[in-house]
């Protein structure tokens, strides 16, 4: 962000809230008039003052550290590695969700979409990957859409397309990442996969309801998936705001037993 004063940051998070000055003002239980010389700069906000205007206008705790480094305040939280001790309880837990959700596909994602960690259906499902694809750090959605990932092998390609730059326009702005600005552009970029089938109204969704993601598999069967997202409630750390599991659920009954099937059929991981 280009904007470095405090009260230039809050304007800027006020404008992509969407917000008047009179709807944050009334929100954080202050005059209108004070927020003005807050954003103008003509009034220095206390620490108390910016944590207040940044949880009602939602602003990521990465975020909010630069708001309250631009007013020469200490940041209020930490950020430490998935691997740090400090988070071998919170560890703990994520492997057993994706452990548990087994035979399905699970896993773990930082903010950019780097796998932090999958259980083992989810590993069945990337043969075939060109090699470098995997190595660290994996980008899923790259991994996803690549055409020597798994483009390809996405039966309704356009529609997952589709879905997927949807979803990661929404975060892009919800949290204003220029990270991830760059990795939109990188995934319209790459090529539409030949063998992809138009694009119908009539076929672009589950049951008129959510897009599920169509997925061949190398013995000719389709996987048809549903996704749903978890994150982690109140969070206070930076590193586990930013976390979020996907798991994948069978969205019929042949895919239900395809994958009970390949978790069956696969070797000790």
């Amino acid at each position: 962000m280009n904007s470095s004063t405090p009260g230039q940051l809050l304007k800027m998070w006020r404008q992509r809230r969407r917000l008047s000055q009179l709807a944050l003002a009334t929100e954080a239980d202050i005059s209108q008039r004070h927020l003005s010389f807050v954003e103008s700069g003509r009034a220095v906000p206390s620490r108390e003052m910016l944590l207040r205007l940044a949880e009602q206008l939602n602003v990521p705790l990465r975020e909010r550290n630069r708001l309250l480094l631009a007013a020469g305040f200490a940041p209020a939280y930490g950020e430490r590695g998935i691997d740090a001790p400090e988070l071998e309880a919170v560890r703990g837990v994520i492997e057993r969700l994706l452990a548990s959700h087994a035979p399905y596909p699970a896993l773990a994602v930082d903010c950019h979409w780097h796998l932090l960690m999958g259980n083992r259906p989810l590993e069945l499902l990337l043969d075939g990957i060109d090699p470098v694809l995997l190595e660290p750090p994996i980008n899923v959605l790259r991994l996803t859409l690549h055409p020597q990932g798994l483009a390809s092998r996405i039966r309704n390609f356009r529609e997952w397309r589709a879905h997927v730059l949807e979803r990661l326009s929404r975060q892009a702005d919800t949290t204003a990442d220029p990270a991830l600005a760059l990795l939109i552009a990188e995934l319209k970029g790459y090529p539409m996969p030949a063998e992809a089938r138009p694009q119908l109204a009539s076929r672009s969704s589950h049951a008129g309801i959510v897009v599920p993601l169509e997925l061949a598999m190398p013995d000719g069967r389709v996987l048809s998936l549903l996704s749903t997202t978890t994150v982690f409630g109140t969070p206070l750390d930076i590193t586990l705001e930013e976390l979020a599991i996907e798991s994948f659920f069978p969205a019929d009954t042949a895919t239900q037993e395809a994958l009970q099937q390949l978790a069956a059929a696969a070797p000790p991981g």
